[in-house]
């Protein structure tokens, strides 16, 4: 991973070079991404065409763009499946590994060369050049830097991508991942005209009225394990087909059930498919969920973190209660 920041400064001349002898460039995020990994390889892919390269952007299947990310320019976005091979350079964003990029991690293989933007400190270096930081708030910031560093077109449309990027992965600024030159970069990004109220509104306050049903449904299930200060819930797939949402929707159901005064840590399992559940975690700061996350093949941050598990939610609820008692030993 790129630590010092002499060595991070390097990483980002390397990548810079990469990309600006490039004539075709495609850039991807992780499966199910998130405002980040959408923000970021958006903002890259859209300044690299207002650049005067080939460029497109996309994610693995399945290619479901979410409804509150519609707002953002979309041109050079492509589904999974028209996704090219042989291109001059992919740079895949916000990824800890090339596993995290599904049905798409074949195709960057394909490339040239592949640049990697990212801030998981489970990141250990892929692809020929690595612009990792993890004390970076998100791959958007990096990105930006990278996009400086080329001098490519930054207009509103991929400053509202990168603005996105930060704002998501930083909690509106909230989270501990908030440094002063996050708040340089964001300052920056808002004088190329990015409408910050819009993007508030589109990411955190607009929801389907089907959404109400299923945040009933999955708070009204939550339990609270005291002694290991965990508050736990479930999604499944029946409570979205009754609310007649899809699983995009619901992004923001992590972020309510982490509320619990009495909770440090917060568990969502997502169960859409008999025999498996996508777990996402929360934690106060506490507790490090990021190393839970690793022990089951996921990871992320330590207060952000998230995994797959084979069983039902009963038995990856188990799993998690086991490792959590572990760190409060």
């Amino acid at each position: 991973m790129t630590s010092k920041k002499s060595d991070l400064e390097a990483a980002i001349d390397a990548a810079a070079r990469i990309l600006d002898s490039a004539t075709t460039i495609g850039t991807l995020g992780h499966i199910g991404p998130d405002g980040d990994a959408i923000g970021s390889s958006w903002g890259v892919a859209l300044s690299a065409h207002k650049a005067g390269k080939t460029a497109v952007a996309s994610f693995g299947e399945p290619f479901v763009i979410p409804r509150h990310f519609e707002f953002l320019n979309q041109e050079v976005v492509v589904p999974a499946k028209e996704f090219p091979e042989g291109l001059d350079v992919v740079v895949s964003c916000d990824s800890a590994s090339a596993e995290r990029l599904g049905s798409l991690a074949g195709a960057a293989t394909t490339a040239k060369k592949i640049v990697v933007i990212d801030h998981h400190v489970t990141n250990t270096g892929f692809g020929d050049v690595a612009v990792v930081a993890a004390d970076a708030s998100s791959t958007a910031e990096l990105a930006y830097r990278v996009l400086q560093r080329l001098g490519w077109p930054i207009d509103a449309d991929v400053a509202t991508c990168l603005w996105t990027g930060v704002v998501s992965d930083t909690g509106r600024f909230q989270y501990s991942n908030t440094s002063p030159e996050t708040l340089r970069v964001a300052a920056e990004l808002l004088e190329y005209g990015v409408a910050s109220d819009v993007v508030g509104q589109e990411l955190y306050e607009r929801a389907p009225f089907g959404y109400f049903g299923v945040v009933s449904a999955v708070l009204g299930r939550a339990e609270l394990d005291a002694d290991l200060q965990l508050v736990s819930t479930a999604l499944f797939q029946e409570d979205l087909d009754s609310a007649d949402i899809t699983y995009e929707e619901t992004d923001g159901l992590i972020d309510l059930v982490r509320l619990a005064d009495e909770s440090d840590v917060a568990l969502l399992m997502k169960s859409l498919e008999p025999g498996s559940v996508m777990a996402s975690l929360r934690s106060r700061g506490a507790i490090d969920v990021a190393a839970i996350a690793r022990k089951f093949g996921g990871g992320g941050h330590h207060n952000a973190s998230g995994f797959s598990f084979d069983g039902v939610p009963e038995d990856a609820l188990a799993a998690v209660k086991a490792e959590l008692a572990k760190q409060r030993r």
